[in-house]
């Protein structure tokens, strides 16, 4: 390894040390704002699809809401967290490990004690989740596979709010909206024409502007991967992961 690599391979370390995963990690030895804001962001970026889980799994819709409130509870308080390390998985599969585990040995517990009896929990709209799992594919989805679309989902929703508020911020919402479709086609020379007519810009400044928005797109998709392993190399893993999730 050169010197290059070598200063390439300290700043990947050095960017992964500060990730909200690893800092959830070190909410399980020491709490802090910073890890409390850290553990509670994941939380909520992965509450509908641990809540579609349990629905797939045959629970009611207020079950599943209860089992789901009081797990996060139960997580916000670090219970969860005990022996958790980030060399050992990525934040996904450690939450979806949990959940099983909690599901198998403390739904008596839960049950009796309603939405963690007032202890820590994060803001769940019961009726707007099952809402949205009513839409969820009918066929014969495993509760497993329910969980991966819907975190693969939620992940690319999550990116694209990123990139629309950054182009709002840079008054420049209207050339988002528009150019919004070309993230996953860029389509070909007459729309280009077209986009152009709607916003304003010739075919060339278009083709500029879709480059841009698809390069940041990608960018913003790797840094919320990135948040939830532990290393450089599940990046690639995840994104397979992703896709295939998607595509399913």
């Amino acid at each position: 390894m050169d010197s290059a690599d070598k200063q390439s391979e300290l700043n990947n370390r050095a960017n992964f040390a500060t990730t909200r995963w690893s800092i959830v990690v070190s909410a399980a030895r020491e709490s802090s704002p910073e890890s409390n804001a850290a553990l509670e962001t994941l939380c909520r970026a992965y509450w509908y699809p641990l809540y579609a889980f349990i629905r797939r799994r045959g629970y009611t819709p207020d079950d599943a809401s209860d089992l789901t409130q009081e797990f996060f509870s139960r997580l916000l308080e670090k219970r969860c967290l005990v022996g958790v390390d980030s060399a050992k998985g990525r934040f996904r599969s450690f939450l979806l490990a949990s959940l099983q585990n909690f599901l198998a040995n403390e739904w008596d517990k839960a049950r009796a004690q309603k939405r963690g009896g007032g202890a820590a929990s994060l803001s769940i709209d019961a009726v707007s989740a099952e809402a949205s799992y009513l839409l969820e594919p009918a066929h014969d989805l495993t509760a497993e596979r329910i969980y991966e679309r819907r975190w693969a989902l939620t992940l690319l929703e999550r990116v694209l709010q990123r990139l629309h508020n950054e182009y709002v911020q840079a008054q420049k919402g209207r050339l988002f909206e528009a150019l919004r479709p070309t993230i996953v086609d860029p389509s070909g020379a007459a729309a280009y024409r077209d986009l152009g007519v709607e916003v304003g810009m010739g075919e060339g400044a278009v083709k500029v502007a879709v480059h841009r928005l698809r390069k940041r797109f990608r960018s913003l998709l790797l840094d919320e991967i990135a948040q939830t392993v532990a290393s450089q190399e599940e990046i690639d893993e995840e994104l397979l992961a992703l896709m295939a999730a998607v595509g399913g």
